[in-house]
């Protein structure tokens, strides 16, 4: 399968070396508003610079990988599924939720095959918990419990950019919550605060949040939120119910251990995501290329990002209003 990558980023290298390493797969055509960055990740892929228009009109390139800022992914989106090419697209498909609305009917008229990004499914660990979730490993679900913490907050010029925490890291937990949950999340209650960078705060975001989900069933998700973590990054899953509990603790940069006078001791969880969902990336694009040539409904799709930010603009309607807010 022929590939175009838009975007030759830190996630677009990623993608790009994945799809350049499988033998079924080659990257065809690099764009990039950076000349540079476009050029760097051609040569490593052995791909072609072009612009998006040409990997568009190209008749030998059968999908794109969208790895551009987030302001251009509908309309991305929507011209290659006009153009008749699988889609893969990084989170999120747009802030706005009647944009993302739009731009999946475009998908759904033209019978494109999207996927949407959100590679934490394909972690090991964490599809292991969740099958073993589905087979009643743990009987009736109760709580779902997630942590996710970044080693450091990113530059404020991202920060006014992002779409808020809510909207930027914590949409992979609300999608994570849905996929081991089972079940939609029907209201939301938000807290959080600035108390990583006090500039975070003056661009209007926060740092440091806490989300409860609860189901029309009664079934309970809680996220946990922060820019910060000393000890690496803090990525957990657990699942409790009426047999037991499962739980996806993090991945450290050894097993090595030391025992003493003085207690235990193991090393820091791995430094960020490009360590630590390695796996779930070329597991991602396994599903991705899986799906484009068997024509099967690929998952995650448009609808889960959807879904996914409409959690989100929930959280932050409840963290505003300080209240409970039903999920629209």
């Amino acid at each position: 399968m022929r590939f175009g990558i838009i975007g030759a980023g830190r996630i677009g290298k990623i993608h790009g070396g994945n799809v350049a390493a499988r033998p079924d797969s080659q990257v065809a055509l690099v764009a990039d508003a950076d000349l540079a960055a476009a050029a760097a990740l051609a040569k490593v892929t052995g791909a072609k610079v072009a612009e998006v228009d040409a990997i568009l009109a190209a008749k030998d390139v059968e999908a794109v990988a969208i790895c551009s800022p987030t302001d251009t992914h509908a309309d991305l989106i929507e011209r290659a599924a006009r153009a008749g090419k699988a889609i893969f697209c990084e989170k999120p498909i747009d802030l706005d939720v009647g944009r993302v609305r739009a731009c999946l009917e475009v998908v759904k008229k033209t019978g494109a095959t999207l996927m949407v990004g959100f590679n934490r499914r394909f972690d090991p660990n964490f599809a292991a918990l969740r099958r073993r979730v589905a087979e009643g490993a743990v009987g009736a679900l109760e709580i779902v419990s997630i942590t996710s913490r970044d080693p450091g907050p990113p530059p404020i010029s991202y920060i006014a950019r992002s779409g808020g925490l809510f909207r930027d890291m914590m949409i992979h937990d609300f999608d994570m919550a849905r996929f081991v949950l089972g079940e939609e999340p029907v209201s939301v209650s938000a807290m959080g605060s600035a108390l990583v960078d006090k500039a975070i705060g003056e661009a209007g975001d926060i740092d440091t949040a806490v989300v409860i989900m609860e189901t029309a069933s009664g079934k309970v998700a809680q996220i946990s939120n922060s820019r910060r973590a000393t000890y690496g990054y803090d990525q957990r899953v657990e699942a409790h119910g009426d047999k037991g509990m499962l739980r996806a603790d993090n991945v450290r940069e050894t097993t090595v251990e030391w025992a003493g006078a003085h207690g235990f001791a193991s090393d820091k969880a791995l430094n960020f995501f490009l360590e630590r969902y390695d796996a779930a990336y070329r597991n991602e694009l396994d599903a991705f290329i899986g799906a484009a040539k068997s024509g099967e409904k690929p998952h995650p799709d448009g609808g889960d990002g959807l879904m996914a930010l409409l959690l989100a603009d929930a959280a932050y309607r409840s963290w505003k209003t300080q209240q409970r807010v039903s999920v629209a």
